[in-house]
């Protein structure tokens, strides 16, 4: 099974669902994120761990793994969760929570990606799902999906571009995770079966 962590309108989280995975709960930590109205839609368990009602980032990740595991996941996945998760969070779940992040990793961690890889000229951007470590966007990368970047792009209409294969790439990395095809060795991820880890989006 598979809980899914959001801070907003979790198009990610739809994908994630409309593919048929096994979601048994979605979880955000802000109560007018739009993504929770979707999962209720789709007779989904929600929650809410609101982060400003704790003192702590410590205590916020306490209470949220807490919730998270009453769900008794396999697998946690960000999808667009809007916090810095803490050190001892993410060992809770070393190897089995996985981010999607929009970038061809290791290029462009962190925020405002798409205007940054404009900034730099880069001919393709892209994006990037990766298991979670304690160093942000730097953990072991499962699968990415290129996009070219178009002469006079915008950095919205490249943001655009990205998402929607975002939507493609997420939702095969959590299957191949749940059907455990994926093997981590010296931190590179393979997949049983050669199964394409490179998706090339057309024009």
């Amino acid at each position: 099974m598979l809980v899914i962590l959001i801070s907003g309108r979790g198009s990610n989280m739809q994908a994630l669902v409309e593919a048929g995975l096994p979601v048994s709960a979605v979880i955000s930590n802000r109560a007018d994120a739009a993504g929770l109205e979707f999962a209720r839609s789709r007779k989904i368990a929600t929650a809410v761990v609101d982060h400003k009602k704790f003192a702590t980032r410590e205590a916020f990740d306490d209470a949220l793994a807490k919730e998270i595991d009453r769900h008794k996941p396999r697998l946690v996945a960000l999808a667009g969760f809007k916090r810095v998760l803490t050190p001892k969070f993410v060992a809770h779940y070393e190897r089995r929570m996985l981010n999607i992040h929009p970038s061809l990793l290791p290029a462009f961690t962190g925020l405002d990606t798409h205007e940054r890889a404009l900034a730099a000229g880069v001919k393709l951007h892209g994006c990037t799902v990766h298991f979670v470590t304690a160093e942000l966007d730097n953990g072991p990368i499962v699968i990415q999906a290129a996009v070219r970047v178009r002469a006079g792009e915008s950095a919205d209409a490249l943001a655009a571009h990205v998402l929607k294969q975002e939507h493609v790439i997420y939702p095969r990395a959590a299957r191949w995770f749940l059907d455990n095809k994926l093997v981590i060795q010296n931190g590179v991820v393979r997949v049983k079966g050669d199964d394409a880890q490179l998706v090339m989006a057309a024009d």
